[in-house]
């Protein structure tokens, strides 16, 4: 009876604080608000990646004949993760004055507006006009999704603070699903009905979205803190982990450009087919991501061993992707998938455990718990991921074009090499100084016999 009444008082405490029970912690299920939490973020994770895709299959050659080069569309989507990680720590640490929840659906309303901008583009005169309506149209999506996605990430964990990782990891399902369904759905509709068509359908798919979230998604504020970014980013394990985080993004984004190249030249497939050789890592991101965000929360001593192991796991699958020459192994096309389905794998098992284990940190070293906080660590997360998606491609083309995918590959991977042996260096340290403070505790030997003589 004592257990039940202090469950009853929990989860009333709970609704009088509007912040709803932990999945499988203290409820035993999810409430009416942590459902339409993960419908909201699950939203906005597959909307926002429909929208990062879809301009892939298409976009390229109508900026060509339009008059940019390739040069300049490249960093046309370049300047989409440099605007992001800009506004990401801007926002998140300003994400308790504007309003988690007010944050979240404006950032849908701009993506969903701009969205539809894009797909007026083609009526611009060609040249400098159409590419720099296009530089800007792209920095205000990416306003539009940091803010969108920095909210996500601070409302999923606030609404579930003891598994933080098993939502995250759940709800990249739907991010898989969107960066799955975005080029082929955008290949369909521009091939059907032309260039304005495919954006002008997902921006409204967005648009509508809004008002829905704003019904079903309660309101999340809480009182601003003193904690900064400079605080924050300045523990040493919190840079590295920043590392990692840059890592995993950089080596995805360097795929962006140059594999489907690869492919065509190297395997000779139809331009249809290309797609489908994505779907190896799409899908094995997507699926095992809910699996290991499972374990980093039940067995949080495991983040570490993910957060190594999967880095050096990812270093060794792009050495393998070309694969590098020094190897003097001819590539075949079931090699190649397998090893995409691996580095599928193995960016989650790094990228999954990383937001939990920096709350975990900042808890350690005395921040306030909170929404600040979590618009900190969120919008630290979501530019670090930008920065990477930024280096990566810009790096990762550069390569390709000098040395050829099998080398730009491998050093490509490096980035995980280094985060993963840093990582791993850091955690051996860590332990071993925890180990010899345990083996020689402080204070002097008077004290200690003093203890000894008072417990006997």
């Amino acid at each position: 009876m004592g257990s039940r009444e202090a469950e009853d008082a929990d989860s009333e405490q709970a609704a009088e604080d509007g912040t709803p029970g932990a999945l499988g912690g203290e409820s035993r299920g999810l409430t009416r608000e942590q459902l339409f939490t993960m419908a909201a973020t699950a939203s906005i994770n597959f909307s926002s990646m429909i929208c990062y895709s879809i301009l892939g299959p298409f976009f390229p050659s109508e900026a060509e004949k339009k008059g940019a080069s390739n040069t300049i569309v490249g960093l046309i989507f370049g300047c989409f993760a440099l605007v992001n990680f800009l506004s990401s720590l801007i926002l998140g640490n300003y994400i308790t004055h504007i309003g988690a929840k007010f944050m979240f659906l404006a950032g849908m309303f701009v993506s969903g507006c701009v969205t539809i901008l894009f797909g007026m583009l083609d009526k611009v005169p060609n040249g400098p006009m159409f590419i720099g309506l296009c530089f800007l149209v792209r920095a205000m999506d990416a306003i539009g999704f940091a803010a969108a996605m920095t909210a996500s990430f601070s409302i999923v964990a606030k609404a579930f603070p003891n598994n933080i990782a098993t939502v995250l990891g759940s709800l990249e399902i739907f991010t898989g699903l969107g960066l799955v369904l975005g080029p082929p759905l955008g290949g369909f509709l521009y091939q059907s009905f032309g260039y304005e068509v495919p954006f002008i359908t997902v921006g409204c798919i967005v648009l509508v979205l809004v008002p829905v979230n704003m019904c079903v998604l309660s309101k999340y504020d809480s009182v601003p803190s003193k904690d900064s970014f400079w605080k924050l980013i300045l523990l040493p394990k919190v840079l590295l982990l920043c590392l990692t985080i840059f890592s995993l993004s950089a080596c995805l984004g360097f795929l962006d450009p140059t594999m489907s190249l690869f492919i065509l030249k190297k395997f000779k497939l139809p331009a249809g087919y290309v797609g489908l050789v994505f779907l190896g890592l799409a899908l094995s991101y997507s699926l095992s991501s809910p699996l290991l965000g499972l374990l980093s929360d039940k067995l949080p001593y495991l983040r570490k061993w993910l957060l190594v192991s999967g880095g050096l796991m990812t270093a060794l699958c792009f050495f393998m992707l070309g694969p590098a020459p020094v190897l003097h192994i001819e590539s075949q096309l079931w090699m190649f998938v397998l090893v995409l389905v691996l580095v599928g794998f193995s960016l989650g098992m790094s990228a999954i455990p990383v937001f939990p284990e920096i709350l975990q940190c900042a808890y350690e070293n005395g921040f306030e718990e909170g929404l600040s906080l979590l618009g900190l660590v969120s919008g630290l997360f979501n530019a670090m991921w930008s920065l990477g998606a930024f280096a990566g491609p810009t790096l990762g083309g550069f390569l390709n074009e000098k040395l050829g995918f099998e080398w730009a590959s491998a050093i490509q991977g490096g980035w995980a090499l280094l985060s993963g042996l840093a990582t791993g260096i850091f955690y051996i340290t860590e332990a071993t100084k925890r180990s010899s403070s345990l083996q020689n505790p402080p204070g002097t030997n008077e004290e200690r016999t003093h203890l000894m003589s008072s417990e006997s």
